[in-house]
């Protein structure tokens, strides 16, 4: 049973991780700005991660409310994205819209194509 619960738990984190990006600084972007009394410019630069734009702290939430197992099939992802109460329902009484809707939703939390992201 313990070693079950580690391959899926394993499994998850490999998944995760494929769809991870650099986490250092990669791309610059130079902002200048002119100050029209005084015509002197000011120069900065701008880093940002790839891993910081494509996945939000929200997408994060939901992905973990997503995963376990209690808070998955009774919909914790769905009602914290804002998701209508009455499908919220409906999925905790149909035990996730029978195995396919939470899958579903797992790969719209996933992909960042969740309405409520």
């Amino acid at each position: 049973m313990k070693t079950n619960l580690s391959l899926a738990i394993m499994s998850i984190f490999m998944l995760i991780s494929s769809f991870s990006y650099a986490s250092f600084p990669v791309e610059r972007q130079a902002v200048v700005t002119v100050d029209p009394a005084t015509s002197v410019e000011t120069t900065s630069t701008v880093l940002s991660s790839p891993a910081a734009i494509a996945w939000s702290e929200d997408q994060t939430i939901a992905f973990v409310l997503w995963a376990i197992p209690v808070t998955g099939f009774l919909a914790g992802h769905r009602w914290f994205l804002g998701s209508p109460w009455l499908y919220n329902l409906l999925f905790i009484f149909t035990a996730g819209f029978f195995f396919v809707g939470w899958v579903i939703d797992g790969i719209d939390i996933i992909t960042g194509r969740y309405p409520g992201l």
